[in-house]
Order: C-alpha cells, then structure tokens, then sequence
C-alpha cells in the first residue's frame, strides 16, 4: 500500500477557493490558529495515578470517583464453532448517551455547517473538524463542572427543521453497547458563529474528508446520516466551468446517480432486511461483563493494561492540561491500539448503479449482535498469527489493491476522547466481479439503500459509515486533481 502525504501537502487546502459566489476560508490556517488559542498538552501516566479514577478493590474495574462518565471493564465472549471460540478482554461502559449535532443553514441556496476546531487527547495531529456539539450525557449536565456546551440547546429542544435524528452505535470492539444520538438540524435564522467555530459549504467538508485525521469521526458520522439535499444531482461546484465533471473517470458520475433512490438494486431492502434480521437471530454469540481483574491473558504491569502477545490494544491513563475547553485539566483512561486499521469497501457497479460489497460483522459490543460494516475491517497485524480460517476474507486482496482501482484512500483517526492515536487507512475500491459468490455473510447493496438504512439505528457500524460519507465526497464534482483520497 503506497503511503499518504501528511495534511499540509493536499492542494488546495492553503488557500482561499470560491464556492457560488463566496471565498472559503482556509481551513488549515484557521484550525492552526484554534489550537494556538486552544493548546492541550497530554502526558501519558500510569493508570494508578489517574486523578479522581480508582481501581475497584474487589473487581479491579477502573471507575470515576464521581460514578459517571464511563468505566474500564471486563468482557467475556464465547462464539461456539468459530476459529476464535472465545476470549476475554476490556472493554469501555459508557451506558449514557451523547448528541453529536450539525447545524446546517443555507447561504444563497448553499447549504454550510456549524464545524467546531476541536482537539482531544487521544488526535494524533491536534485540532479537527468536529460537529457543532460533541457531548456526551456527563458533559452537558456538567457533570464535570465545567462551562456549558455552546449551542446544546439547538439540538435538545430544535427550533429548526430536523433533518436526521437517529441514534447510532460505536466501536463494538471496545465499547459495550455504546450509542449517540446523531442529528442534523436546518436552521433559518442567522446563528452566530462562536470562538472556535466557523460556518462551512457543506461540499468543503466533504472534500476535507480526502485530509488524513482532518475531519473527526464524530463529524463523519453524522455526515453519513444527512439525507440527499440536492435529489441526487451533483453537489456544490467549486469553479465556473459551465457544468459539473470527475477527475476519476466517471466513478463521482456514477456514485451521484448510485445515491438517487429510483435507481435500481441487486437486492430490494425487504430482502436485505430479513437477511439481517436472520443473522442476527442464528448468531450464537455470548458476551457477558465479567470482573476487570478476570479477563485472560491481558496483564496489568508498568501503569497500563496489556495483551500478553502485545497485539490488539493497551489501556493506558492521561494526564490532560487544556485551553479553551469547559475543562481546563483532567486525567482519564484510554484505548491506545497496536497498529493501524485497514477499513475498506469494495465497490462494483451493478446494471449501472455502483454497490457497496457489506459484511454482516459480528462485535461483542454491539447492542443488536450483528450490524453491516465495510467488505474489510481489521487491523492486520492482530491476524498473523492466526490460522488462515480466522483471517478476514479479501483482506490479501485489498492490501494488492491495483492503484488505478482505488477510488479513495486516506488514513483518519477514530474518536479522540477515548481513543489514544487509534487511526484507520479507509479505502474504497472498485471491481468489476463479485470476488466472494454466495457468501453468506455478505452482500451487495446500492448505496441509496445505505442512505435508507442509516435513517434507523444500529444497521451501519461506525466505521460503514465513515465509509459512506466519503462516499458522499465522492460524488460531487472537483476542480483540480487531489494529490492523495480522491481518485
């Protein structure tokens, strides 16, 4: 897999563009100046010394002094007649749930989100684009005591028009039963942009989405629920040319034609349905919380919590000195992953009408067992050691890859507030077969009928729909070739 450039070195991010009539305001820059105003230094800590955090004596859960927030746990699993059977690990509870909210408001017919600059500590490159609320049930009932969380009330009692509410699930590798409510609400009246936050063309953040770690997981997911505004036709044109082109050969073309709901499937969504819903009903997977202290094979030594084969991931604590957050210091556990992720769709277009190949992913963390994710989504290096039946199947064949099929290809960072430098390499490829006949486990659906499905919870997983936003980039027209994402 060829490497990627780091953010500085995507063109046209330094400098202004024009979008229907009005300059966009470079956003590099801008997030540069945010996290100068806004510096946050984090220290990594042994987990013992993890202010207002203490280890059950009788459990060893990790848990806040306050009884809020979230906690640091055991989880058993048991998946009979696997090539894995069973294991144990930790796991974060984190049973309340948070809004993530974008305020969207037209300008001359161009629809701009509310983004909020927004570092946490586990980012790896500082600030990103982050939703206009990022809140979890702790946070906006200050729990912490802290400030309040600016616009909250724009999305817990909407004055505008909802265009997506939905609650979504998260890692279920590594939350247990974790879900945010995820919204976009279309606003009339002028809002007022406050420090830290700037209105953007919706069509300009979707081209960011080409940036490593520029736009944040929280962002993306919401984004992947916003419905259609345009009915399928091309988005925002960032130049005035007479009418909209690709720069990929016509894949945008078919991507933009793909999203609009007259066009056909392979499948109808009442057969992907009841396909889901039996996988979900047939499934033998148990998993059960069990004692932090209980979990095999995972050793606490050196102020953290290991895998004794270092794979997976480790539970590390922080120590967190920040400006221009409600908080200004705290300390907190977190997930720090071995390696990087490979997260990929493969991509075919059926009768004309481009399909994305999804797998039914089983994940102990998953509030309904089963939920669609991308074709591959795996970090390789949790597989070597395996026997060829427990690795992903097309994982070999993404990694090959032939250049000329990546359609996009960029390494973003997942969730900066729980997760330590967690990072996957998200990739859509187009091929012309179906490599993987009549498996049972996958299936080709058309991405309107992804569109459908994430206006209801628990279908797409999180990183399916970090997949599908980038889709969504995909499908509008560009003006200049991108050195690296886009193709």
């Amino acid at each position: 897999m060829r490497p990627l450039p780091p953010r500085d070195s995507f063109g046209g991010i330094g400098r202004p563009r024009r979008c229907e009539g009005c300059v966009i305001i470079d956003v590099h820059d801008w997030l540069r100046a945010v996290a100068g105003l806004t510096s946050m230094r984090v220290t990594r800590v042994p987990l013992e010394e993890l202010a207002g955090w203490r280890a059950d004596p009788a459990t060893g859960d990790l848990r806040h002094a306050s009884g809020g927030f979230f906690a640091v746990e055991g989880l058993d699993v048991r998946r009979p007649g696997w090539a894995v059977p069973g294991w144990s690990q930790p796991i974060i509870n984190q049973p309340e749930a948070g809004i993530l909210g974008i305020l969207l408001r037209r300008v001359d017919g161009v629809p701009h989100l509310l983004m909020q600059a927004k570092n946490e500590p586990g980012n790896p490159e500082g600030a990103q684009l982050s939703p206009t609320v990022q809140a979890t049930r702790s946070n906006y009932t200050r729990l912490h005591r802290g400030r309040a969380v600016p616009y909250l009330e724009l999305f817990r009692r909407p004055r505008g028009r909802v265009l997506a509410d939905v609650r979504q699930s998260e890692q279920g590798a590594w939350f247990y039963r974790k879900r945010n409510r995820n919204m976009v609400v279309e606003v009339r009246e002028d809002v007022e942009a406050a420090e830290g936050f700037r209105w953007l063309p919706l069509g300009r953040v979707r081209e960011l989405l080409s940036v490593p770690d520029l736009v944040n997981m929280d962002a993306r997911t919401v984004l992947a629920c916003l419905p259609d505004l345009d009915g399928g036709e091309p988005g925002p044109r960032w130049d005035d040319e007479p009418g909209p082109r690709w720069d990929d050969g016509g894949f945008g073309a078919a991507v933009a034609r793909s999203r609009d709901p007259r066009a056909g499937a392979r499948h109808g969504l009442p057969e992907l349905l009841s396909w889901l819903s039996g996988m979900r009903s047939t499934v033998d997977v148990h998993a059960r919380p069990v004692p932090l202290n209980q979990v095999r094979r995972w050793r606490r030594a050196d102020g953290r919590i290991a895998h004794e084969s270092g794979r997976f991931f480790e539970v590390i604590g922080v120590r967190v000195e920040a400006g221009g957050r409600e908080v200004t210091s705290w300390s907190q556990p977190m997930i720090a992953p071995v390696g990087t992720g490979v997260v990929a769709f493969l991509v075919r277009r059926i009768d004309g009408v481009v399909h994305a190949l999804a797998h039914a992913r089983v994940e102990p963390g998953y509030t309904d067992v089963v939920e669609l994710a991308p074709t591959v989504q795996c970090t390789p290096g949790n597989y070597d050691h395996l026997p060829p039946a427990a690795r992903p199947p097309l994982l070999a064949e993404v990694l090959a890859a032939p250049p000329g099929r990546v359609r996009f290809d960029t390494v973003l960072s997942e969730e900066g507030g729980r997760f330590y430098h967690a990072r996957n390499r998200y990739q859509v490829i187009e091929v012309d077969d179906d490599p993987l006949p009549g498996h049972p486990a996958f299936r080709w659906i058309a991405l309107h009928q992804l569109d459908e499905l994430l206006r209801h919870s628990y279908y797409l997983n999180v990183q399916a729909r970090t997949l599908n936003a980038c889709l969504h980039a995909l499908a509008q027209p560009v003006r200049e070739p991108v050195i690296a994402g886009v193709r």
